[in-house]
Order: structure tokens, then sequence, then C-alpha cells
């Protein structure tokens, strides 16, 4: 589901090198090793100290880690009094892709943009009433649509619906919006929005593909 935020939604946050991520493998016991007993292992067990036999604490989940790190953010945080009206009066529809981080990418700072992203940055009935809520009552003119390269939704297609349906026994009511041309679904986002009824301001729209390997816009017309 796309969510609007308002200039709180999403801040610039500085580039931090991706973590190298290590996989654990199974244990080989190699032909020059010695391979452990049953018995062998029982006497480890037996004389290992005790604490080695307690239950290894579970490490924090990804959500416990967001609940500390807010606790660490709100010390020193300080409300700036902004307006929940964009800056700019801008509104970007973008892709939920991990990879994109938009506020850097566009030259944003906090407070500038309503940012609306759901799987692909197709604009459905749901962004549009995100959309209208953004113009009609927080004061926004330009939309900025933008898809990119490497999407998901590139090889989805509306079976994975029949497939859920078979799955949970209900089909979903929503569209995959999968689509196999970046540019042309685009343009057909570019067209929902400039014939949508309910927006004060589509004088202003443009479409772009962000290139997810050099980091560049590239509009669409």
């Amino acid at each position: 589901m796309p969510s609007i935020t308002a200039g709180r939604s999403e801040g610039r946050s500085p580039h931090h090198p991706r973590r190298n991520r290590t996989n654990v493998g199974a244990m080989t016991v190699t032909p020059d090793r010695h391979t452990p007993t049953a018995a062998a292992s029982a006497t480890s067990t037996a004389s290992a100290p005790a604490e080695d036999a307690r239950p290894a604490q579970d490490a924090p989940g990804i959500i416990d880690r967001f609940v500390n790190a807010n606790r660490a953010y709100a010390v020193d945080f300080r409300d700036g009094g902004m307006d929940a009206r964009p800056v700019q009066k801008v509104t970007v529809v973008a892709c939920m892709d991990a990879r994109l981080d938009l506020f850097a990418a566009l030259g944003l700072e906090l407070g500038d943009a309503h940012v609306i992203r759901n799987a692909g940055g197709v604009v459905t009935d749901d962004t549009i009433r995100s959309l209208t809520i953004s113009q009609r009552a927080l004061g926004t003119r330009s939309i900025a649509l933008i898809h990119h390269t490497g999407c998901g939704l590139l090889g989805l297609t509306e079976d994975f619906r029949h497939e859920l349906e078979l799955e949970v026994g209900q089909r979903p009511q929503w569209a995959v919006e999968s689509f196999v041309d970046l540019d042309g679904d685009v343009r057909q986002s570019m067209q929902r929005v400039r014939t949508s009824p309910f927006l004060l301001h589509t004088d202003d729209v443009r479409g772009f593909v962000f290139d997810v390997h050099t980091g560049l816009l590239r509009e669409i017309q």
C-alpha cells in the first residue's frame, strides 16, 4: 500500500558502506581432522562450563533494532517546527525498492516533499487518493513519477494473483500492475495522473526512470 508522508516522511541519510554479510555453512570434517565419537562428544558436553549449557539469547530482531535506534535518535531530536505542507510543493511517486535513496538522489531536504511509494511506483487508485489529499489538503502542485531499472515488477505477471487465490482461497482485489516496458509504464502513470478528475494541478507532471547502476534519472516524454 502506498503511503503518503508529510515533510518528515523520509529524511536524507548519509551513505554508509553496506556491511558484508557472511553466510556460515555447515562444518566439514576433513580426512586429517579427528572425527569426534558420540562418547567423546558426551564427555566434552559434560565437562563444559555451566554457562555454555544455557540457551543462547536470541539476537534482537530488526524491529527491535528500530526501537533501540529511535531511542538514541530521540535523545538529540529537536522539533524544527516544520509545517505539514511540503516546502517545495511537490509530490514524488516512486517504487518502494530499497536501493532508491530519493532524498539524496533528488537533492531534497526534510520537509521539502511528499513521497508516495509502492511496488513499482505505479499510479493506482490509492496513489490517486494520496495525491488528491496531498494537493487539496496540503498544497502541493508538482508531481514527479519515478520508476527504476531492475524493478521486481518486471519479473511478475498477473499469475501472481491466481497463485495467491489458490493458496489462501481468496482472490486479491488489487492488480499486480506488473509491466514489461519501463518507459511505457511511466507514460501510462503520467496519463493516469493527468486524466484524474480529483487532482487540482496536472500541468506539471513529469516521469523518469532511475538507473540503479549510475544513479542518473532519464526523463520519459
